[in-house]
């Protein structure tokens, strides 16, 4: 969701060069398609929802990545396992000012269907902040 999300925002936003991708840190949903009610939400929004196919992160992308953007405090951790620059490694909430520090994006894969809602709620409260760290790296790589 934070994906389709991010490129929506960044487009809005004029930025360019810019490129978001979605992986996750354990690889039990590998190949799978997005959640029916993550894309029944997106789709409701506007967002993009389809063509997406779940994948386990490698310190390779970890390594060519300007930013991570982790969801929760456990995929900080699993990714600083692997990463070589753990200074590029952020949680999504760390990029809105109202959220409670350290809270992390809910996740609602368990919960009901209005889950998707608050995670959504919570993915779009941070991406002033996230578009302004990504014109801040943009300004500073030469």
């Amino acid at each position: 969701m934070a994906e389709r999300v991010a490129e929506r925002a960044a487009a809005d936003a004029g930025l360019t060069d810019v490129e978001f991708s979605s992986a996750g840190t354990i690889s039990e949903e590998f190949d799978d398609p997005m959640d029916r009610r993550a894309a029944a939400v997106l789709e409701e929004r506007g967002y993009r929802f389809h063509d997406h196919l779940a994948r386990r992160i490698t310190a390779a992308q970890l390594e060519s990545a300007d930013l991570v953007v982790a969801m929760e405090d456990s995929h900080v951790r699993s990714v600083l396992e692997m990463a070589l620059d753990p200074s590029k490694v952020s949680l999504l909430t760390d990029f809105d000012p109202a959220a409670e520090p350290g809270s992390g994006v809910p996740d609602p894969w368990f919960g009901s269907d209005s889950g998707f809602y608050d995670t959504l709620a919570a993915i779009e409260a941070a991406m002033p902040g996230l578009l302004e760290r990504i014109r801040d790296l943009q300004s500073t790589t030469p």
